[in-house]
């Protein structure tokens, strides 16, 4: 494995942050794209990209808050000319898996003449314990539309194993890996999975999109991803590609990916589950 210099966008993220540790454990020399850094990065603003790539031989890219939003393909066509004029050597896109409008990106990445790994990825286990699903878990009442929706939630260690693999080694050049867990779950599923495994009582409730909209403005949700979520439900849970498990991440990592209850075996040890709000709450028998 040769040393590299690689820029990680989005370096203090879900999977940004485990990418860099990793690559930095096989002393690679990691450079953070983040605001917060120097040089910084910051994806509203084009004039930090330069600055951040330069002496950079590959990137990592991660777009927040997804590639699906509107201005994702301007900002991914304006950093991959930045890349060719760096002289970057390859570039690692995390995209969704059954986002169409993510896509759009994958091919920017994809005919840029510079060499690549598309890296597609299901929901994430994570969003359930660092992102907006959060919150509901620990008031112990969730609420969301799409109850019936399956899903094969893959874990952000595993897409992290993955990306360092795509970054270190040129076998995987021009391949694009959609990554699952094993199983598909429900989102009563996985609040019954969490519920058990705190030995708290977490309530799930069905509501319509709209109800769902309507409670994340009264929240002050920011409008992006408002819209970012409708488009999830509404376009990404409906893709039957989405309810479909696959097996690249034991193409590429020569083990199976991790299951869902083994995240939540994981997480429950952090106490991040239970920080209930309720002090009433009734615990699970």
């Amino acid at each position: 494995m040769k040393n590299s210099n690689i820029l990680v966008i989005g370096g203090t993220g879900k999977t940004g942050r485990k990418v860099a540790e990793r690559l930095t454990n096989l002393n690679q020399m990691v450079r953070i794209g983040s605001r917060n850094e120097s040089p910084s990065f910051d994806w509203g603003e084009a004039s930090t990209w330069s600055a951040a790539l330069e002496g950079m031989d590959k990137v990592y890219i991660t777009f927040q808050p997804d590639l699906a939003v509107p201005g994702a393909l301007e900002a991914i066509e304006g950093l991959v000319k930045e890349a060719k004029q760096s002289g970057i050597k390859k570039l690692v896109l995390l995209s969704g898996k059954g986002e169409r409008e993510a896509e759009l990106c994958e091919q920017v990445v994809i005919h840029s003449g510079i060499d690549y790994t598309i890296v597609r990825a299901s929901w994430f286990n994570q969003n359930f314990s660092e992102s907006f699903f959060l919150d509901p878990i620990i008031a112990g009442h969730v609420a969301l539309p799409k109850a019936e929706a399956k899903v094969p939630y893959v874990d952000t260690d595993d897409i992290a194993d993955v990306v360092v693999a795509s970054l270190t080694d040129d076998q995987h050049n021009s391949q694009i890996y959609e990554l699952t867990g094993p199983r598909l779950l429900t989102f009563p599923d996985v609040i019954k999975e969490i519920s058990m495994a705190t030995g708290r009582n977490i309530q799930f409730t069905s509501i319509s999109l709209s109800a769902y909209t309507k409670m994340l403005e009264e929240f002050g949700v920011p409008t992006d991803y408002i819209w970012l979520i409708n488009y999830l439900f509404s376009e990404v849970l409906d893709n039957e590609k989405n309810s479909i498990v696959t097996h690249d991440i034991e193409k590429v990592l020569g083990r199976r990916s991790k299951d869902f209850s083994e995240y939540v075996q994981e997480t429950v040890i952090t106490g991040v589950w239970n920080q209930a709000t309720n002090k009433d709450e009734k615990v699970v028998a």
